[in-house]
């Protein structure tokens, strides 16, 4: 495959998502962005944890959808994130019909 094919594909594959974040986003409540993916959710539970005097932060997340093009199954019953940097959780307001925007 060349460079251009790769590109192409990559473009597509991304554009098929955003149009399955669009369509999906209604089911949720939650918006969730972490440094390495972007989660739609129902339930979000954020612990803070300290280990050796390092903290970081324990986000499970339950009936979920994931950002990600290289994952052939999106939806997630459960999701066990752990982070040392930010994570930004939004509830998304359906009845004013808000749409976050998805990941660049």
């Amino acid at each position: 495959m060349h460079e251009g094919e790769l590109e192409r594909f990559e473009s597509e594959v991304e554009y098929q998502i955003y149009r399955e974040y669009r369509d999906v986003l209604p089911l949720f409540k939650y918006v969730v962005e972490t440094e390495r993916r972007f989660y739609l959710a129902n339930s979000v539970d954020v612990r803070e944890q300290e280990r050796n005097g390092t903290i970081y932060f324990e986000i499970l997340l339950d009936d979920a959808w994931v950002w990600d093009m290289y994952r052939p199954a999106r939806f997630l019953t459960s999701v066990r994130i752990l982070s040392f940097r930010d994570v930004n959780i939004e509830e998304v307001e359906q009845s004013q019909g808000l749409r976050p925007d998805p990941p660049h």
